[in-house]
């Protein structure tokens, strides 16, 4: 079975958790936040990528490799951020085919 390591794999979230004990509220703050944050981050890259594509339409930038190096970042922080939403739903529906 592969694992996707979030923190390896595209860099873009740390842990929010700290030594001590959380209550199920905390953990679904912190989730939520940690999800809003790389989403956000993905979001950002994509933004940036569009961006140095368009100044290197219009002339406002000659550097084709950091336009190049924008552009698959942007992909593969896309790519990486599918493959945990696909990873999470194949979790999601293996519980909801156990038997109680």
């Amino acid at each position: 079975m592969n694992t996707i390591n979030i923190t390896s794999a595209a860099g873009l979230v740390k842990s929010p958790y700290s030594a001590g004990k959380h209550t199920p509220a905390d953990a679904q703050k912190s989730f939520a936040g940690m999800l809003s944050n790389m989403l956000h981050k993905v979001n950002d890259s994509q933004t940036a990528s569009n961006k140095a594509t368009e100044n290197l339409v219009t002339g406002n930038t000659t550097d084709l490799h950091q336009v190049m190096i924008a552009a698959e970042k942007a992909s593969l922080t896309l790519q990486t951020t599918l493959e945990i939403r696909n990873k999470v739903i194949e979790a999601y529906q293996e519980v909801m085919r156990t038997q109680i």
